[in-house]
């Protein structure tokens, strides 16, 4: 046989054994990555078995602290009760929240909690206060221990499936798959007992209090300031939206009619090389807010004659009595915070943001939503606590620096007046203190974050 015979066939062997060793390479490769796939699956499974078992548990303590709750006579051991209810409403939420799109599938569960945790706040902040506990709050929280029995219930026969194997924890991908409607799924699963818990929901009592998810807001809250006023047209608002702006109506362009508690009419239009989104309440024809996009150069103002010039188109603007706050540079955009004035008493719910341009003074933003919804000529109650005695309920080591009575906002969207202290400590840190005028605690403690851009509350 001649040389070039054997060097055919070594080179045909060296072509085998590499492809022989490519395809093992290849395939441990995809073996482990199969691995690696499949533990990341195990890992993300047992977090969801493990947020569900969280859920489950906080649900059963919360339950249980709502039974207590319920029948508790001593306003100690109900301010005690209801922080352990905050505590595990807060543990419930942060479980719902690390299941694959929890807070769609338990929309409804999510709320409760929400709610019993948010109300239970407010108790134990009523408790504090000296306000005690009404028949009706009791009423209140015995309807919430026996939504919140059955839920619990609920749950606990689905985590006993869950560990049987009759049904499994979605993934991510499957439960979006799931939701979008873009595959059928396979077997059961929690996903599809989830909608089961939703749709057997136990029926939620109506709570009326001083917080966020009161029935009150729901069904009580309508714009003050448009009360009496008639509706207008898309045309009109329209017209309102150009007269605004100093502008021909022609130029915008009608866009969707909005709904909620301030329906509106919008519009857009291309003004200065920048788009402006303008709203226009539906009853009233009242703007309610503007946007500008223009690019804003370089500062010709400083951010004082930016205030005046957002006055000064207040008052342009038929807002009289209105006193700025606090504002706030970015990038040569000033926005200044407005609130009503009624005598001597602030309201800081009648709030008007304006945002002034400071390269020429012009306005690029507006909002008066707070305004809108509130804004009202208010009966004001003489102070039964006068200002010497609320500035005694201040921690001594608080210089107070100024003093005026104000209007603010709780949580409810409630309202109560307070004598309003801004104080400052010895390193020069800024407070605002808010005592009641009527009781003389305190309501509210604000820190005030302030640097050359301006003043933040926090």
């Amino acid at each position: 046989m001649t040389k070039e015979f054997f060097r055919s066939r070594k080179a045909r062997v060296l072509a085998v054994s590499f492809a022989a060793a490519a395809f093992a390479v290849t395939g441990g490769a995809a073996l482990k990555s199969h691995a690696r796939a499949e533990a990341y699956r195990n890992i993300v499974n047992n977090t969801y078995q493990h947020a569900f078992a969280e859920l489950t548990t906080a649900v059963a303590e919360m339950d249980a602290a709502l039974q207590k709750s319920a029948y508790a006579t001593s306003e100690s051991l109900l301010a005690q009760l209801c922080t352990e209810l905050f505590g595990r409403a807060m543990s419930a939420q942060m479980a719902i929240g690390e299941l694959p799109y929890g807070n769609v599938e338990l929309a409804q569960t999510a709320s409760f909690v929400a709610k019993v945790g948010d109300y239970a706040a407010a108790l134990s902040r009523s408790n504090a206060s000296g306000g005690g506990t009404t028949e009706e709050e009791k009423e209140s929280l015995r309807a919430l221990a026996a939504a919140s029995s059955q839920l619990s219930q609920m749950l606990q026969d689905l985590q006993a499936d869950i560990h049987s194997g009759t049904i499994t924890l979605d993934d991510l991908e499957h439960a979006q798959a799931r939701l979008a409607q873009a595959q059928e799924s396979t077997g059961d699963t929690a996903g599809s007992s989830f909608q089961n818990v939703e749709s057997d929901f136990p029926e939620v009592p109506t709570l009326i209090y001083d917080g966020p998810f009161s029935e009150h807001l729901a069904t009580q809250q309508q714009p003050r300031a448009l009360e009496g006023l008639e509706e207008v047209t898309q045309e009109e608002a329209q017209a309102a939206a150009a007269e605004f702006m100093g502008l021909k109506p022609e130029i915008f362009t009608p866009m969707s009619a909005g709904d909620g508690a301030l329906p509106n009419w919008s519009f857009s239009a291309v003004v200065d090389g920048g788009e402006v989104y303008i709203e226009v309440s539906r009853q009233g024809g009242k703007v309610s807010e503007l946007m500008n996009s223009r690019p804003v150069g370089e500062a010709n103002l400083t951010a004082e004659e930016g205030v005046e010039a957002a006055r000064t188109f207040l008052a342009e603007q038929g807002y009289g009595e209105m006193e700025p706050s606090y504002y706030i540079n970015q990038n040569n955009i000033l926005t200044v915070n407005f609130a009503a004035r009624q005598g001597d008493v602030l309201c800081y719910p009648d709030l008007i943001k304006v945002v002034v341009a400071l390269d020429n003074g012009s306005i690029v933003g507006f909002e008066t939503d707070g305004y809108l919804m509130n804004h009202t000529r208010r009966t004001l109650e003489t102070p039964a606590v006068s200002a010497e005695e609320a500035q005694a309920v201040l921690d001594p080591a608080l210089e107070c620096l100024s003093h005026q009575l104000v209007i603010i906002p709780t949580s409810g969207k409630y309202e109560v007046l307070c004598h309003e202290f801004k104080c400052q400590l010895e390193n020069w840190q800024h407070y605002i203190v808010y005592v009641n005028a009527q009781t003389g605690s305190e309501e509210k403690i604000l820190l005030l974050i302030e640097d050359e851009s301006g003043t933040l509350t926090i």
